[in-house]
């Protein structure tokens, strides 16, 4: 453990002395001496323009025209003004504009006025910020840019005069030579690879650029050996990022293709890779499970990619690499975070949600959650979305499994809060019976600060229709009790905002009624339960009020907590509010 805290060090000293570092090579490489064009910057033609996945909405182009800009959950209107000399209002929306993407609004209006009006926007931002801006030319930001520009050049150069023409291609190569020197600036991640994506794409798009193809494909295979486990997922661990990922890389092997060039092998391989990790992560309602990051499921572009899966198959029970286990039983679907932190650079969206689950009922309805993560106000929401109290697992007292940089000033050089700390060994394992799928899983996030390890049992019944878990709380050092006198646990079960929860008479119970009328019970044998407030970030609609379950205690004393979750009969709803059984009465799945 003290090995690994100092490693983590010595990559936090790294990082802060590369991200100290990444502003002034910034400056220097955009330096007008610089970007000088002693190379030959001509070019007079796009060969081909990438095909764009993510959906489009014809109406916002009205919007957009009318000089209404919305992003990030905050709207900017212009006032006689370009859209890129007024004040963004957060860097997130200040990311959203300059990255373009919304381009694609305009070009799913298809007229002469939208295409008017993209050209002029593209021309007023390469007359305001086309020699140089902090925020416009950041890696991430660029590497967007160049991918928007590229997809929906059609728009744009349709019905240009040449003059347009050739500044919007000497400007977009222009952009694609700073990436070049500044792509390894990115945040690891799917920052970097975005930056290069885009770095092939032009290699693939732009005339002139086809020496570039070679070292471009090498540079792809690279990241993705770094960021591609072999199991399909992302070394994140961040569930979105598959989603981000599979988006550049199904119109990168088109465009390889309409090029005649084989594309790189490894680029073939990860996307056979991630297309069953779509599956995987899936609910039986068709959202996708909100862990590391992940906020709301875009439906349309979630099913837009599943088009392209040939396969169809069964999703995979374990994602031994990802280190996340998906029980599914009779429609029924559990997925369970089994893993540690991702590295620490890899980190900066990572949540404390070790043996946190989620469970999606047969009959397709989101029972237990996760918080997940808000689509809008990010920075606002990020620090409580990431604590292990917006996870459905355990606490032990009111702190989260693992640690998350604090200072203002390193969040700022490091671009975020890398995870510091949190669990070092999980374990999990599972068996499949007859009557049922038992996982069991246990991490020591807590046994520096506490000296307590966290060990979950959950079984799903063969139907679906039931589950039983226990929490157990062990002494660290293997020894018969837990010393100590911080021994508080919390276990929380957060419930997705359309069912409506109730609170048993008898205080050991929950009734839920979800949006189809199907009535699940939660029962915790002999330990009470509180109904508590809670925050759904994970919604389409934005942050929603919603209920947790919530189970005190104190570990010294009672180590085990033991709960169920069935789908309720007419004979069970109708003595509800009466007397509880006992824990000895109550019929449940052997652990």
């Amino acid at each position: 453990m003290a090995r690994g805290a100092g490693a983590n060090r010595g990559k936090l000293t790294w990082l802060l002395l590369r991200g100290g570092l990444r502003p002034l090579k910034a400056w220097l490489v955009g330096h007008p001496l610089f970007t000088w064009p002693f190379g030959p910057l001509k070019t007079d033609r796009l060969l081909i323009a990438p095909q764009e996945l993510r959906t489009a909405d014809a109406t916002r182009a009205s919007e957009i025209y009318s000089g209404r800009f919305s992003f990030s959950g905050k709207v900017v209107v212009c006032d006689g003004r370009s859209i890129f000399e007024m004040e963004p209002p957060s860097e997130e929306w200040a990311a959203a504009l300059l990255g373009f993407s919304w381009l694609r609004h305009l070009r799913a209006a298809e007229s002469g006025i939208t295409r008017a009006n993209a050209r002029a926007l593209v021309d007023e931002w390469i007359t305001l910020q086309g020699a140089w801006h902090p925020l416009a030319w950041r890696p991430d930001v660029l590497s967007r840019r160049i991918i928007s520009w590229l997809s929906q050049a059609p728009l744009v150069l349709q019905d240009a005069d040449v003059r347009f023409y050739r500044r919007f291609l000497r400007s977009l190569v222009r952009q694609v030579r700073y990436l070049r020197h500044t792509a390894s600036n990115a945040s690891r991640g799917v920052a970097r690879m975005q930056a290069t994506v885009a770095l092939a794409y032009a290699a693939l798009c732009i005339a002139g650029q086809s020496r570039y193809i070679k070292s471009a494909s090498e540079r792809l295979r690279v990241e993705i050996e770094r960021q591609i486990l072999p199991d399909g997922g992302h070394v994140s661990r961040d569930p979105v990022a598959v989603i981000e990922v599979l988006l550049e890389f199904l119109p990168l092997r088109q465009a390889y293709a309409a090029r005649n060039i084989a594309p790189p092998q490894a680029l073939l391989n990860a996307i056979d890779r991630m297309m069953p990790m779509l599956r995987f992560f899936r609910h039986s309602e068709g959202t996708f499970a909100h862990f590391n990051g992940m906020g709301a499921t875009p439906a349309d572009l979630l099913l837009t990619l599943l088009a392209y899966d040939e396969a169809r198959g069964a999703p995979l029970s374990s994602a031994p690499h990802s280190a996340y286990q998906r029980i599914e039983a009779n429609g029924g679907v559990l997925i369970m975070d089994t893993g540690r932190a991702p590295p620490l650079e890899m980190s900066l969206e990572a949540h404390a949600g070790c043996l946190s689950f989620e469970f999606s009922s047969p009959k397709q309805s989101l029972i237990v959650v996760n918080c997940g993560m808000s689509a809008t106000a990010r920075g606002e929401w990020r620090p409580l979305a990431r604590a292990t109290a917006a996870h459905s697992t355990a606490t032990l007292n009111d702190t989260s499994s693992a640690r998350f940089v604090q200072s203002p000033l390193l969040r700022r050089a490091l671009g975020g809060a890398p995870m510091l700390g949190g669990p070092a060994q999980v374990s999990a394992t599972r068996e499949e019976r007859a009557d049922a799928t038992v996982l069991r899983a246990s991490h020591d996030g807590y046994a520096d600060r506490f000296g307590i390890l966290h060990e979950r049992t959950v079984a799903l019944a063969a139907d679906g229709s039931r589950i039983d878990g226990e929490d157990l709380f062990l002494a660290a050092d293997g020894g018969a009790q837990i010393r100590g006198a911080h021994d508080h646990y919390t276990v929380r079960f957060h419930i997705h905002p359309t069912i409506k929860a109730t609170r048993l008479s008898d205080g050991h119970g929950v009734l839920l009624m979800l949006p189809n009328k199907e009535v699940w019970t939660f029962n915790a044998g002999e330990h009470r339960v509180a109904l508590e407030d809670s925050v759904y970030l994970a919604g389409n609609q934005g942050p929603q009020r919603t209920a947790q379950i919530v189970i005190d205690g104190h570990a010294k004393p009672a180590p085990r907590v033991a709960w169920s979750l069935q789908q309720a009969s007419h004979g069970a709803l109708a003595t509800a509010g009466g007397a509880r059984r006992t824990r000895e009465d109550e019929p449940r799945l052997p652990l």
